[in-house]
């Protein structure tokens, strides 16, 4: 739904600004939707496909640059918005995802006043009475909320056993622009959902639904404090995981009280140097920590940056904890997609093909309109080039293959109607993150090292089901031979009576294509007839000319869009 609409003279100055928001965001939508729908429907239909070719890199680089540029100015949730799609590589292509990868959600801190008005009304007395101190100087602003160091009353601080605390604050009237953002969001998803096009390869209005969730929980400080304790609980026994405590005395859904545990920051080797802390080691244990997490536990830490992690000294083995803060983004691993990842490792330790292509429809990876056929090809092409390898064989591999097989295979890919669920897409960030560390930590660092053990602890899970599995094939396929006299007698009846039919799919639907471009072509030519006929007559008889060339755009539409069933 779009904001309410207002009166002009009588509306809030608040309203208007967000309405001219709400506006401004699908004008940008609309713009680049048009230009999209040219360049890649239009132009292709009337055999210009080499010119729309020709420019696309630099159309896509542009796009992504001036959404950038948009999303910074309005801070928000467009920011959220260009991190979001930055991690979508299974939809959009990489001259986008490139260019928004470095989108970082650092914006100016709100005023202070308006800040400590808001956490006062959310915790029902002035920050006066609520802290024994309050920094207004923020040690860090976003786009939707932002920290200040605190220390906390005597009563408080005695609970705690520290008095160090860091406030999150909620950004004042950041609700209303989420609302707004997500109204445009969903607008233009809908626009999106009328595209062919789109629609073959993703859900746009899925996809807006899994980023709302995402966020309203990001700016939810309840949601995010019992994903603090739960974290906690996770690795209570793990003397390599500390986690910050809630001070409940002090949380409502806008401000969020922690004990300060600020730290080392994870990736500043030289502090870590300084203090005799081993960055290798950090990104070993760092690494087994997120894959525990991943693999190990299903639930775990989404945003797993350098900002949100430290390192404390530790006397105890191995020297140091790592300290997870902002516990906003969490995902998790449910007991069905653990068992569909499970089958999915299984299938390509097998390699494969068509369990592999099962187990990711098990898991919701694919839409309905999926060619499995075509998908199968694709991940056989992987299977066959590198396929029985080790992860020690692959780490010899070259690195430009890898990334030459990279480019091939992740362009086949996005042809495929691929939908990424929420959780796997917080799976992919939450790797992506931890490598990046773990690189910045120790340049010699492989990811492998760590996922190693994890991948191989579920190949032995599952084998405790082979058993089992082989059983339920055994029966399956008795229940075939048992049923097939019957099958075979019911076919003769059925051809001696001529009621078998043979579809042919593939050959159906070329031929249509086949008898589409013919009526496009018959199109395209009287097209170029009445608009040549129309010039040669202006001079003759100006009026005949005029009408011809405006008849000339009927042929152009149909040659345009003959066939189109409806939708683009």
């Amino acid at each position: 739904m779009p904001p309410a609409r207002g009166s002009g003279a009588g509306e809030a100055p608040g309203a208007g600004l967000e309405r001219a928001r709400y506006r401004r965001i699908l004008r940008f939508a609309f713009r680049y939707l048009a230009q999209t729908w040219w360049y890649e429907l239009v132009l292709p239909r009337l055999g210009l496909e080499r010119i729309s070719a020709r420019g696309r890199t630099a159309r896509l680089t542009r796009l992504a640059q001036r959404f950038h540029v948009l999303a910074v100015e309005l801070g928000g949730l467009m920011i959220k918005v260009g991190q979001f799609l930055s991690s979508r590589l299974d939809v959009l292509p990489p001259e986008i995802t490139r260019e928004l990868a470095g989108l970082q959600d650092e914006v100016p801190p709100a005023a202070f006043a308006a800040v400590s008005e808001l956490a006062a009304a959310e915790l029902g007395a002035p920050l006066a009475e609520a802290y024994a101190a309050f920094e207004e100087a923020p040690v860090a602003a976003a786009s939707l909320g932002q920290a200040h160091r605190a220390r906390l009353s005597a009563q408080d601080a005695a609970e705690l056993g520290r008095d160090a605390a860091v406030v999150k604050v909620q950004r004042p009237g950041i609700r209303a622009i989420v609302d707004v953002d997500l109204a445009a969001l969903r607008r233009i998803a809908g626009w999106l959902s009328r595209l062919r096009i789109v629609t073959d390869h993703v859900d746009p209005q899925a996809l807006v639904a899994e980023f709302a969730k995402t966020s309203l929980d990001e700016i939810d400080y309840l949601h995010e404090a019992v994903g603090a304790e739960r974290f906690a609980a996770m690795f209570a026994q793990d003397r390599r995981v500390a986690v910050p405590e809630v001070v409940w005395e002090r949380t409502t859904r806008r401000v969020l009280t922690l004990a300060d545990v600020t730290a080392i920051k994870i990736t500043d080797v030289e502090e870590l140097r300084a203090a005799g802390i081993d960055p290798a080691e950090v990104a070993k244990a760092f690494a087994e920590v997120m894959f525990e997490q991943l693999l190990g536990q299903g639930y775990f830490h989404a945003d797993p940056h350098p900002g949100n992690v430290f390192v404390t000294p530790d006397s105890a083995a191995p020297g140091f904890r790592l300290t997870f803060i902002d516990f906003g983004m969490m995902g998790e691993i449910t007991d069905e997609l653990r068992a569909g990842l499970r089958r999915l490792l299984v299938a390509v330790a097998a390699r494969d093909g068509r369990a592999l292509i099962e187990s990711i429809q098990e898991v919701g990876i694919l839409l309905p309109s999926a060619d499995t056929t075509a998908l199968e090809r694709a991940m056989t092409q992987l299977f066959d080039r590198f396929g029985g390898m080790g992860f020690a064989q692959l780490r010899r591999v070259d690195q430009r293959e890898f990334r030459d097989f990279g480019q091939e295979f992740g362009r086949v890919v996005r042809s495929l109607p691929f939908q990424l669920p929420e959780d796997f897409l917080l799976v992919i960030r939450a790797m992506s993150l931890t490598s990046g560390v773990c690189s910045a930590l120790d340049p010699e660092f492989n990811i492998w090292d760590a996922i190693e053990p994890f991948a191989s602890r579920l190949l032995r899970e599952e084998g405790g089901n082979v058993v089992a599995a082989a059983a339920r094939e055994a029966l399956s396929a008795a229940g075939v031979f048992l049923r097939l006299p019957g099958r075979i007698d019911a076919l003769v009846t059925r051809v001696n009576d001529g009621a078998v039919t043979v579809a042919t799919p593939v050959l159906d639907r070329r031929l249509s294509r086949l008898e589409r471009l013919i009526r496009r072509a018959v199109g395209a030519v009287l097209f170029a007839g009445f608009l040549i006929g129309g010039i040669l007559l202006l001079g003759v008889a100006a009026p005949l000319g005029v009408a011809l060339m405006c008849v000339s755009a009927v042929p152009l539409l149909y040659a345009a869009f003959a066939g189109g069933g409806g939708r683009i």
